[in-house]
């Protein structure tokens, strides 16, 4: 996309070319309207880029907009759309707004679950998405008890049998993290977000039941390494179409309903375990093979969702992407508004970042200054997801219950039990991802996760006699599940999905998720082992203590996200680590210490200040 008048205005209007001329106009310019450094914000400011221009100037730019993209049918909503972000606490006072607007926009704050249906629609059959690796995850968890004496590799027979189902384990998250993520990035190119999310889907349909007519070990392996492609492809990309397409005010809550999805495809998993379990020898079979049922509602229904008007953008289709908007949000002055917005924001990102090639993309993940910041946010955020323990719980959890002394259905139903506090659990982050934030979530959650985790681990030392101790040790992993789903569990998907640039944000979004899979197959391959050596105890011990782990790590490197558009993330990201690490150390521990230690009434300053700027057709009165 090449730059048009909308970024040569905004320098004519930091060089002074406008029709005023006092000088408080000018010192006003000098001042407030110099160009925020998207490489290195010392100072955390957050601009609007159409906040410097005239009204004049805004009319003038968005009718060469509309000139230059063909979208004169729809001028006279660009133009109001434009004002309204210009300045968009002055909405009412704009020229030609209908009652109808006015409220539509008050609502966006009053009423801000009020959103089309076709939005609610998208999000949640993608989401559906979501549940097939969830159940997968239960599928195997159950089928560990039986297929390894089917195929001849019992765990308790030898060490090398421990690591083969390790390894059977991890394999959808080993072709996940080599392949399947990397994908993402030129099937998005080439083929949308809902041609690649069709694509996952039919992998997710088809390879589940491959799997339930294996006749051996190594044909288990390969098709669940066929699975980690669709999983792959699908958790790189569903979390990003989710994010392009949703208001920034309940973007978190939305998003997040991967995760809800995710958690309830382990319930699911686990009734479809507790379901065949008296199957006979078949029984492992179906709890592998019914995973491809959530993903069939996606193969049907993803081309009736509206393609990203974002990528729609990216390709200059302007037309087609205001008709996403417009079926996306509740007017088509929202829609205006937002595709004028997002196509300024998008001028100053290119200007500084630009595009490339896929390799050189990968590159610039570490290079540029703002996408390497976004990218060591996505990684902490992601690694930590595998540090925490969850899925020692999610792939093991029936194991873990039978080496407390559960029988296989006593395992069955304590692992039932988990995934339905995992499920419920997620609800209370739909309404606290945006009001309390991403970081917040995981700041309050982490500590709770290590000593629940810890607590689990020793009740494993409680004599066995009277059942007590699997009571106990239940209870524990069920109060870590609870406090895993509102944390950990929405946050990474929602985090990643926001954090990098439209020019980056495929590429980045493989990067984050490979490490997220690739860890949970490090993790997958690693435990059974780790079990039989360390003991229960000592491997729940050993995650505890990577939660105190990952708190300080998220408390360092993860600025917070909460109610900021995608493009405004720019200003966020541009901020140098050290100057977010310093702040963190420096002032909100104080901070911290005096308010809840102490109990003094301080305050605490923001790092990251919205730039007001005044309206510049006022500032000379």
């Amino acid at each position: 996309m090449e730059k048009t008048s909308a970024a040569a205005s905004q320098q004519s209007a930091r060089t002074g070319e406008n029709d005023q001329s006092s000088a408080e106009k000018g010192q006003f310019e000098q001042e407030q309207l110099e160009q925020v450094d998207l490489q290195n914000n010392i100072s955390a400011r957050i601009k609007n880029p159409l906040a410097g221009l005239s009204q004049d100037q805004v009319i003038r730019d968005v009718e060469a907009f509309a000139q230059e993209y063909q979208v004169i049918d729809i001028l006279p909503e660009l133009k109001k759309g434009a004002l309204v972000a210009r300045d968009p606490t002055s909405f009412e006072s704009v020229p030609g707004i209908t009652e109808l607007e006015r409220t539509a926009l008050k609502n966006e704050v009053k009423h801000k679950w009020h959103q089309p249906k076709a939005l609610y629609f998208t999000i949640i059959l993608c989401s559906i998405g979501a549940a097939v690796q969830g159940w997968d995850q239960t599928g195997s968890n159950g089928a560990n008890l039986s297929f390894p004496e089917a195929f001849g590799i019992p765990e308790s027979k030898s060490v090398k049998n421990q690591w083969i189902v390790g390894l059977i384990n991890a394999a959808p998250y080993i072709a996940s993290a080599l392949l399947g993520c990397w994908m993402s990035d030129p099937c998005n190119r080439y083929l949308g977000r809902r041609g690649t999310i069709f694509i996952s889907a039919i992998f997710c349909v088809l390879t589940p039941i491959g799997s339930a007519f294996t006749q051996n070990w190594h044909q288990l392996f390969v098709t669940r390494l066929l699975l980690g492609i669709g999983m792959g492809l699908k958790a790189s990309t569903i979390p990003i179409f989710c994010a392009e397409n949703t208001p920034a005010i309940i973007r978190g809550g939305l998003v997040m309903c991967w995760q809800l999805w995710t958690a309830f495809g382990i319930f699911l998993g686990f009734c479809a375990n507790l379901a065949v379990k008296d199957t006979g020898s078949i029984s492992w079979r179906l709890q592998l093979g019914s995973a491809f049922i959530p993903a069939v509602p996606l193969v049907f229904g993803v081309y009736f969702c509206p393609e990203s008007p974002r990528w729609h953008m990216r390709r200059g289709e302007m037309n087609k992407a205001y008709r996403s908007l417009c079926r996306l949000r509740n007017t088509p002055l929202q829609a205006a508004r937002d595709l004028y917005y997002i196509y300024a924001q998008f001028q100053i990102e290119q200007s500084i970042i630009g595009d490339s090639n896929y390799i050189t993309r990968f590159v610039e993940l570490f290079t540029i200054p703002r996408v390497r910041r976004a990218t060591l946010a996505s990684w902490t955020v992601m690694i930590a997801q595998q540090m925490c323990g969850i899925n020692i719980i999610a792939f093991y959890s029936s194991t873990i219950f039978t080496q407390a002394g559960a029988t296989t259905t006593g395992a069955l139903l304590a692992s039932w039990g988990f995934g339905l506090v995992n499920f419920i659990f997620a609800f209370p982050a739909v309404f606290t991802i945006d009001t309390w934030g991403r970081r917040a979530l995981l700041l309050f959650t982490f500590p709770q996760m290590a000593w629940t985790l810890l607590a689990a681990g020793f009740c494993f030392y409680i004599p066995g006699t009277n059942g007590a101790h699997l009571g106990l040790i239940a209870l524990f992993i069920f109060l870590f599940a609870g406090f895993y789903s509102p944390g950990e569990g929405p946050v990474p998907f929602t985090y990643s999905a926001e954090v990098f640039p439209l020019s980056h944000r495929e590429v980045g979004m493989s990067w984050a998720v490979a490490t997220c899979l690739g860890w949970a197959a490090v993790l997958s391959i690693t435990f059974p082992r780790m079990l039989w050596a360390m003991t229960a105890t000592g491997a729940f011990g050993f995650y505890a203590g990577l939660n105190v782990t990952a708190f300080v790590m998220i408390f360092l490197l993860v600025p917070e996200t909460k109610q900021r558009t995608l493009e405004e993330l720019d200003y966020i990201f541009a901020v140098p680590t050290r100057v977010h690490m310093r702040y963190q150390v420096f002032q909100v521990l104080p901070w911290w210490i005096q308010r809840y230690i102490f109990r003094r009434d301080v305050k605490l300053e923001p790092l990251y200040r919205l730039d007001e700027v005044a309206n510049p057709d006022q500032v000379a009165a």
